[in-house]
């Protein structure tokens, strides 16, 4: 899709605290009522884990190396989790199941396995890693509607779906490779992460930026040579897509982890990283350990007392600095 300017995300997984200030910031302004219940437009989840919903990375759908579309297969309320509430009066004063539906509990959800990562001690591992809609340069959701529904707006490439077009075919949510778009069965329509659009038409960040305790995400144009996401996609080149090879051509970009070494069985550092470079590699591409030398180096050159640009930016001193919208 060409469009005049393309808005994009950069998020630094490793100032990340899986807090879910982003999610909640998400949940109450856009999808808590009205058939959203179960759509999580941001959701942080625990890697490595089966993320939201559940195994959506074997679910399919985005492009072959040939260009094709795929259509993948569509989540069951099950892969969601269905919407629950708890009964906190019958869970604390009887000991009985806390859940309010009766006969019915829960199997899976957001954050289900928050926390649980993979590994033993004392070489267990885990990250955070939120997820949003890439408003992809290439959207496979927007290939496969038939009612040409969804589209990028012109001035800053946003993906939309307009309500008045949309049948509910659910083409999108088959082809949609993150599973970024949900189908609200209450109004028969798809919906999806809207970038806060009504923000950043009035020049302020999206809900889940403006929110992270942890200054961890970066907004701007991809032409902009002066803002952030120029600076740490393309002149240092370390925020990489998720999933590159799903060929939609993401918009939000990552900035992979370090972790720390591995514990030999007699309390040494081992020369190996925690988390598995391949692992890395299987989410975000092989440039990965290119990236992870480029930050340490980074990180080296402000420990010994000297400037460096790039960890300046990722330090975020100052938090407007990290969205430019204009």
């Amino acid at each position: 899709m060409t469009v005049k300017r393309q808005l994009s995300m950069v998020l630094d997984l490793n100032k990340c605290i899986g807090c879910q200030t982003c999610t909640a910031a998400c949940k109450l302004m856009w999808t808590n009522r009205n058939g959203r219940e179960h759509m999580y437009w941001n959701n942080v989840e625990t890697m490595p884990g089966k993320g939201y919903p559940k195994d959506y990375q074997q679910m399919g759908g985005g492009f072959d190396k040939d260009g094709a579309l795929r259509l993948g297969r569509q989540p069951s309320q099950e892969d969601y989790g269905i919407p629950w509430e708890y009964n906190y009066e019958e869970a604390l004063m009887t000991g009985t199941d806390p859940w309010l539906r009766p006969n019915v509990k829960p199997t899976w959800g957001a954050n289900w396995d928050e926390d649980e990562g993979e590994g033993d001690y004392p070489n267990s591992y885990y990250f955070y890693l939120p997820r949003l809609c890439n408003h992809c340069a290439n959207p496979a959701c927007l290939a496969a509607c038939s009612r040409n529904a969804i589209y990028k707006r012109q001035e800053d490439g946003i993906v939309l779906v307009d309500q008045e077009r949309c049948r509910g075919y659910r083409y999108c949510v088959n082809a949609c490779p993150y599973k970024k778009i949900y189908f609200n069965e209450q109004i028969s329509k798809s919906e999806k992460c809207i970038f806060c659009y009504p923000r950043i038409e009035k020049g302020l960040p999206t809900a889940c930026a403006q929110q992270c305790v942890g200054r961890i995400r970066w907004i701007g144009y991809r032409d902009d040579e002066a803002g952030p996401i120029h600076l740490l996609v393309e002149k240092y080149k370390v925020a990489l897509p998720l999933h590159a090879e799903w060929g939609t051509q993401p918009n939000v970009f990552y900035v992979p982890p370090s972790s720390p070494p591995k514990i030999g069985p007699n309390g040494e550092e081992l020369d190996e990283s925690r988390i598995p470079l391949s692992y890395l590699e299987s989410l975000f591409g092989p440039r990965v350990g290119e990236v992870l030398e480029t930050l340490a180096e980074a990180r080296q050159l402000k420990a010994d007392g000297k400037e460096s640009e790039l960890m300046d930016t990722l330090i975020g001193f100052k938090h407007a600095e990290m969205f430019k919208l204009s």
